[in-house]
């Protein structure tokens, strides 16, 4: 607040168009958001901003989640924090190679040499797919995002978002590798990264591992197939299984050890149908008595209670499905010669579906088959980008310690979950039900190109064979590296694949292993310590309630191993943008809504305006209406701001010392209770309360205060004219503030026109100012006054008079009449009324009663 005078910059006509270009320059050039590197930590107000995935184009469900965010770091910044906003771009991984394959019609083959001449196809064909060399396919996929991200920032440009965008990042930049890898090299130092070979959750689509995360079940049809095997005897043993084709990975049945129907059974051997291999009868727990025919084959693997059976019980192992998803071509153990081998060679090379054909056809003409299927659907596990079933495949792969099997840091890792500030609270059990339901380690390699390679080779021994327990690790200094294109020290690049030579790990890591560090990459670890000093642990991390379980889960993990503390202390997790059939917005579901377009028909502050109305945690719909809301009200500002200006005059001073009126003392008394509740509310991490409050008051002050106050505010010679203009510049700059993280460009335009520097610099409305302004001043005076102003409206409206007709009398009754009574002056101008009499009764409410002239008067407007 400010006593000094003003000279106004009004425009002649006030309008939304061009504003966001207009500010954006005026932003960038002033470096308003840039954050200060000199503030002290308690000083800083810290932002781990989610980097989108640039494999495409943004959707409005990014404008909602990020506009929520926006809100914070303007009110942060307003409150004398140095707020560290950076962006960063999450660049590699499957959606990058997907959109890279199909936009330049090109597929990575690391058996093809480099060309560093290369240029892909003039008319691409995602169909038919030139194969080019690892580094060739990795230049076009750092050359696409780079396009992809410039257009990124446009639109969150235009969307207003108050990033500094000195500080970004890349996960596929240098500073995240070599953070990545670094990361990784010290788990691996601790105990806390391995490598084992196991049974793995595997897409035979893109070849490459998932992990628990990344799953997510897709109901899909199937089938009950009723098998016997056989007893030494030759007695049937039936059991009913969905995937017939796995029976040559068969090792062994099981049942539930109190089960009386087997009890027989249990230590004894079967044979398999059609392949003839003996296979062993045992007893667990997990095997559902209900479930069928009670008993059960193991197979290597169909799903992951068979890897569960196979690891406790300590069974063979008979792998028979490929990366590819078809059947391998040399048999497992036990079925290398005679009928079995004659039944697995019909199988060789056919895909998981085709194989189940033959099998059952085998089945059919063996007699080993009752009846006939019986049609099911149940629950199958798919990759969240997958198109087809996982397969479980055993595979060498690198793992990071969550929990999953450690009881002690799964407590731990539960623990940080309550040390951490949730909005809203409920979605702590999200978290909490994730951790406690892992039943294994993080999987963090993939079988893919582009990503942060792994930074480890492998000595190979005199056959040429790698020695995977004796791996080849670089010093720090020499990250980031890349093992498929770099020999490590004490090696030559001819030495690679040799004998006595070397090989680097061919796999990358997981998209989450590089994300999971974005509160160490923003804040320069061990790159920037200066910087890091100053904004680590972070203050807030904003998410999305789907990757709970992946990106916030996975960076408390890291940083915890890492750092021995939460990576931030805060966090807001969105709600789902729905579509107007109330339907969750997704890619996949093809309803998604991008949002350049909305914001060109209704401006960024109407849309941002829409955002805002969503509050944290809870599901939004997608509501052009409410985008048309806030262009009315952007308009409104505009507007109400210059009428405002217009009427306190050139030179008018907002100086509370000229605030004599119990009407405008009343207003501002009001005005500190909203600037209180929009405080709280924003403290609280509920932007939609604070908009709420604010915009409430405005149309309140618009509708009622001003035309109760226009006619004194004319009065340039009056104490009472003075007390008006100082008022309304007083609530004008506080709602200027108030608006300012809601509709930053519409704020900054009308701030223009009568004070110096940016609004967003401002400090942020203080309650006790405003109260001290209001002196003794009542809210009660103006909700009273408000309330018999629009019933004489609602008079004037019904006998279809012009608001501008006089009024012979108003009565007034009720025990809230000295309220009213207390801006009698006002009401009679605003109202036109000859007379006011105030009547005090024992009635709560307030009644008005107005004579009308007996003439009509001049026509309503």
């Amino acid at each position: 607040m400010t006593n000094r005078s003003h000279s106004f910059r009004m425009p002649d006509k006030p309008s939304l168009d061009g504003i966001e270009a207009k500010w954006v320059d005026v932003w960038d050039e002033s470096g308003v958001y840039h954050f200060d590197r000199t503030a002290e930590r308690e000083d800083v107000y810290s932002i781990d901003t989610p980097p989108p995935t640039v494999s495409g184009s943004l959707h409005i469900g990014h404008v909602f989640s990020y506009t929520h965010t926006d809100t914070v770091a303007r009110f942060q910044r307003m409150n004398g924090k140095a707020v560290f906003y950076p962006m960063g771009w999450d660049d590699n991984g499957l959606p990058t190679e997907r959109r890279v394959q199909n936009y330049y019609g090109v597929r990575c083959d690391p058996s093809v040499a480099y060309d560093p001449d290369f240029a892909p196809p003039a008319k691409p064909d995602p169909k038919r797919q030139v194969p080019v060399s690892r580094r060739n396919f990795i230049e076009l996929c750092d050359r696409l995002t780079a396009e992809d991200e410039k257009v990124f920032e446009s639109i969150w440009r235009r969307l207003g978002l108050s990033v500094d965008w000195r500080h970004t990042y890349a996960t596929i930049d240098d500073d995240s590798r070599a953070a990545a890898q670094r990361a990784f090299l010290r788990n691996l130092s601790r105990g806390e990264a391995y490598m084992a070979e196991a049974p793995t959750l595997w897409d035979v689509t893109f070849r490459t591992a998932v992990a628990q995360a990344e799953l997510e079940d897709r109901e899909r049809p199937s089938a009950y197939h009723k098998v016997a095997f056989h007893k030494p005897d030759g007695t049937p043993v039936h059991i009913e299984t969905t995937r017939p084709e796995l029976l040559a990975a068969c090792v062994a049945l099981v049942a539930h050890p109190d089960d009386e129907r087997y009890q027989d059974l249990f230590g004894t051997t079967v044979t398999t149908p059609v392949f003839g291999v003996e296979v062993p009868v045992e007893a667990h727990r997990l095997a559902d008595p209900e479930k069928g025919s009670g008993i059960a084959m193991i197979c290597t693997f169909g799903d992951t209670t068979d890897v569960t059976w196979w690891r406790e019980l300590q069974l063979e192992t008979r792998p028979i499905i490929g990366w590819d998803g078809r059947v391998l071509a040399d048999p497992p153990t036990g079925l290398e010669s005679g009928v079995a081998r004659e039944a697995y060679d019909r199988l060789v090379g056919a895909t998981v579906h085709t194989a189940r054909e033959r099998v059952v056809e085998m089945l059919r003409e063996s007699g080993d088959l009752v009846g006939d299927p019986k049609p099911i659907t149940h629950p199958v596990k798919f990759y969240e980008k997958g198109d087809k079933p996982l397969e479980i495949v055993t595979t060498r792969q690198w793992y990071i310690r969550n929990g999953g099997r450690d009881e002690e840091l799964r407590r731990r890792l539960i623990e940080r979950g309550r040390e951490l500030t949730w909005h809203p609270e409920h979605m702590r059990a999200r978290y909490e039900n994730w951790v406690e339901g892992l039943n294994g380690d993080w999987l963090i390699s993939r079988q893919r190109f582009f990503g942060v390679p792994f930074p480890v080779w492998y000595p190979l021994d005199a056959d040429g064979n790698p020695r995977y327990d004796e791996p080849i690790l670089p010093t720090e200094d020499r990250l980031p590296v890349d093992p498929s294109s770099e020999a490590p020290d004490g090696y030559t690049e001819d030495r690679r694949g040799a004998a006595n030579g070397f090989m680097g790990d061919p796999d990358v890591m997981d998209t989450w292993a590089t994300s999971s560090l974005s509160p160490q990459i923003a804040s320069g670890w061990e790159r920037d310590p200066d910087l890091f000093a100053r904004v680590f642990p972070m203050d807030f991390r904003p998410q999305g309630q789907d990757i709970i379980r992946t990106w916030l889960f996975s960076t408390v993990v890291r940083a915890d191993s890492e750092n021995d503390t939460l990576p931030w202390h805060t966090t807001g997790i969105s709600g789902w943008i729905l579509d107007p059939d109330r339907k969750k917005m997704s890619k996949s579901k093809g309803n998604v809504v991008t949002p350049l377009a909305l914001l060109e028909k209704y401006s960024s502050d109407a849309v941002r305006y829409w955002a805002a109305s969503g509050r944290l945690g809870t599901d939004t719909a997608m509501d052009e209406g409410q985008m048309k809301v806030g262009r009315r009200l952007a308009i409104k500002i505009l507007n109400a701001s210059k009428f405002v200006m217009s009427v306190a005059g050139e030179h008018a001073a907002a100086d509370p010392a000229h605030v004599t009126e119990p009407l405008d003392r009343a207003m501002l008394a009001a005005l500190a209770e909203v600037v209180e509740d929009a405080t709280k509310a924003f403290t609280d991490y509920d932007h939609t309360r604070a908009l709420e409050r604010t915009e409430r008051f405005f149309w309140d002050f618009c509708d009622d205060y001003l035309e109760l106050v226009k006619t004194r505010a004319y009065d340039t010679e009056s104490a009472e004219g003075a007390s008006a203009r100082a008022a309304l510049l007083i609530a004008l700059g506080a709602l200027h503030k108030l608006f300012a993280p809601f509709v930053p460009f519409v704020a900054e335009e009308v701030w223009s026109w009568w004070q110096e520097g940016s609004v967003h610099a401002r400090p942020w409305p203080v309650a006790a100012e405003y109260r001290t302004a209001a002196a003794d001043g009542d809210p009660a005076v103006l909700a009273a006054t408000a309330e018999v102003l629009r019933a004489v409206r609602k008079a004037k409206s019904e006998a279809k008079l012009s608001m501008r007709a006089e009024v012979e009398n108003v009565r007034v009754t009720g025990k809230r009449v000295e309220a009213a009574r207390a801006a009698a002056t006002d009401i009679a101008a605003a109202g036109r009324a000859a007379g006011i009499d105030f009547q005090p009764t024992d009635d709560a409410e307030l009644t008005v009663e107005v004579t009308l002239p007996e003439t009509a008067g001049e026509p309503a407007e």
